[in-house]
């Protein structure tokens, strides 16, 4: 055992660089020392009436305000689920059950083709229910049309969901605009912030969106928290798809996890608190990811570009696998990811993300994706390390490719 482990130490690359922070990010110093407490002497159940409930409860309410002020919401309209997955899932379907119980003819959702997976599996569950789901194309660097938009609504339209920000290719959607054109035609609008939140400024208010999805492992808190923003006057709009003891005002039940929403808290305020900074600093460091990559020859920027997240940079490179550059990357310390998912050894069955189809990149060339994105601990020392090593991989890669 103890050879095995010293095998594997010197094996491991000397730097390791972390450029997958839009999968998830570490937690925060700040935000474990917040926790940490919640853990031990202050367990109480929030739903308790004695001294060890009420220091819970307060505690939950503390974070509710925090996390609502980060996005210009009022308190009694931020509602805690287990993360940005539950938060879409109970808009989508709550928005069905609801058009469902109040006028059944409603049975119609638009969304668009380059969604996460948590909007675009939920539609499709409601679809084999007998709902229709419209979904919208986008251009070449992933914006929805407004008049594309217009052009879907029904008299039978129950919800619209169309992503904040993308997160794969980091496009930022005009949803003040398409959330407008919602309301004049008097349908509910969602949008999964999962990405924009402590990237960009998210104001619900502006936005005029009805709902709004969070996810706190995205900006440095704890897994398995999140929020959904409820607009107040858009409660009975939605149904709850959990059912139980009637907590989170009886839309969603289930025992607060008052430690992670304790650290939520926090995290949206640290984030919220050095936006502007870290904003100009990161898209500092992405431009400079990007002009050096472009010096690799056939190699396309994903996503608008400047219309896109501070943090994220998505290529495609022609004539390569896109596993096989991250595998090879991660040999060489570098974290990062790709669009491309494996779903089999046999390099002609691999999916290919349905996001860079979707902006029209062939899939011969959308299979040589790779998405950098940056955060909190990135330094310009890494985005060099990655420019240093990146050419030479890719260059290596399709001298050996079969593509």
């Amino acid at each position: 055992m103890q050879a095995l482990k010293l095998e594997m130490k010197e094996k491991m690359p000397v730097r390791r660089i972390y450029m997958d922070y839009a999968a998830t990010t570490p937690v925060a110093p700040e935000v474990l020392e917040e926790m940490l407490p919640y853990f031990s002497e202050r367990f109480g159940n929030a739903s308790s009436i004695h001294s060890f409930g009420r220091e819970a409860r307060h505690a939950l309410e503390d974070a509710r305000e925090k996390i609502a002020k980060g996005i210009n919401a009022d308190a009694s309209e931020i509602f805690f689920t287990s993360g940005g997955t539950e938060s879409n899932n109970l808009v989508i379907k709550g928005a069905a059950l609801a058009a469902k119980k109040h006028d059944s003819t409603k049975r119609h959702i638009i969304t668009s083709r380059i969604e996460h997976h948590a909007v675009l599996s939920p539609c499709e569950n409601l679809e084999a229910l007998g709902f229709e789901v419209t979904y919208l194309p986008v251009d070449e660097y992933g914006l929805v049309r407004s008049e594309e938009l217009e052009e879907a609504i029904r008299g039978d339209t129950c919800l619209i969901s169309i992503m904040h920000a993308n997160n794969e290719i980091g496009t930022i959607e005009p949803i003040a605009e398409l959330a407008e054109i919602a309301a004049e035609h008097g349908v509910p609008f969602h949008t999964d912030a999962v990405q924009s939140v402590g990237k960009i400024e998210v104001d619900v208010r502006k936005l005029g969106v009805d709902f709004l999805s969070i996810s706190s492992h995205k900006i440095y808190g704890p897994k398995g928290i999140g929020a959904l923003y409820v607009r107040r006057d858009a409660f009975d709009k939605i149904e709850a798809i959990m059912h139980g003891g009637g907590h989170e005002r009886g839309l969603r039940s289930g025992t607060e996890n008052v430690a992670a929403a304790v650290g939520f808290g926090k995290a949206v305020e640290l984030a919220i608190y050095g936006l502007e900074a870290e904003k100009e600093r990161l898209t500092r460091l992405r431009d400079m990811l990007i002009k050096g990559i472009f010096e690799i020859e056939d190699t396309r920027l994903n996503g608008h570009p400047t219309k896109r997240l501070p943090n994220n940079a998505n290529f495609c490179f022609a004539r390569l696998d896109g596993e096989a550059l991250v595998m090879r990357l991660d040999a060489a310390g570098i974290a990062a990811s790709t669009a491309s998912a494996c779903s089999s050894h046999d390099p002609e069955q691999r999916e290919i993300s349905h996001v860079i189809l979707g902006i029209g990149v062939p899939p011969e060339i959308a299979r040589g994706s790779l998405r950098l994105t940056l955060g909190r601990y990135t330094t310009d020392d890494d985005v060099k390390y990655v420019l240093e090593v990146l050419p030479d991989v890719v260059a290596d890669l399709r001298r050996i490719s079969a593509l």
